[in-house]
């Protein structure tokens, strides 16, 4: 009679490569490895994990998030930001500083507002040639947690001290509005 392995844990789970089949994200990872491989840094080891990241892990920016982080950690108006992943408008934002940023991608409104003002625009090729060792970069990303599926995430719906949002079909006075909602329904969680 044999012994019933369990191989679950034979292997460690995580990506290589990019699950896309974009060209030009393999070409930008190819890069990125070999930068690391040569210069053994760890902006480069950093970028080239970001790069093979799923979608939901390289959350957009907004110009205004880019620029809060920029006056606090760039050492000069020199300095790149460096985004992997997409740099969105801020109609929020009236007047934007001058920038340099590089990012997989700028929306239209936003490359717009980036070069009227001064700024710069990199690509990662780019990016590559001006600081192979990621000196005078500021690596940003934003958050992960931003999405509507987090809000689901947490202690379950309805026990005490929770800001867990339940999944309801229903959204009307009588589902899960007032029982345990407030004290004079039955009871206040």
């Amino acid at each position: 009679m044999g012994i019933d392995l369990n191989h679950k844990w034979d292997r460690k789970v995580r990506r290589t490569k990019p699950k896309s089949l974009d060209v030009y994200l393999g070409l930008l990872v190819k890069l990125y490895r070999f930068l690391y491989r040569r210069t053994h840094k760890k902006f480069n080891k950093i970028v080239m994990r970001r790069l093979f990241m799923s979608r939901t892990n390289h959350p957009p920016m907004s110009l205004n998030r880019v620029a809060q982080l920029m006056k606090l950690r760039a050492k000069d108006e020199k300095s790149i930001a460096v985004v992997i992943g997409t740099i969105t408008n801020d109609v929020r934002m009236l007047d934007i500083p001058k920038l340099n940023v590089c990012a997989l991608r700028v929306t239209e409104k936003a490359r717009q507002r980036i070069l009227k003002n001064g700024g710069k625009i990199y690509t990662f090729d780019q990016l590559a040639l001006l600081s192979p060792t990621g000196r005078n970069t500021v690596l940003m990303q934003g958050k992960r947690t931003a999405r509507e599926v987090f809000k689901h995430f947490g202690r379950a719906p309805g026990v005490p001290h929770s800001n867990t949002r339940p999944y309801v079909q229903s959204k009307g006075r009588k589902f899960e509005k007032a029982r345990g909602r407030r004290s004079s329904c039955g009871f206040k969680n």
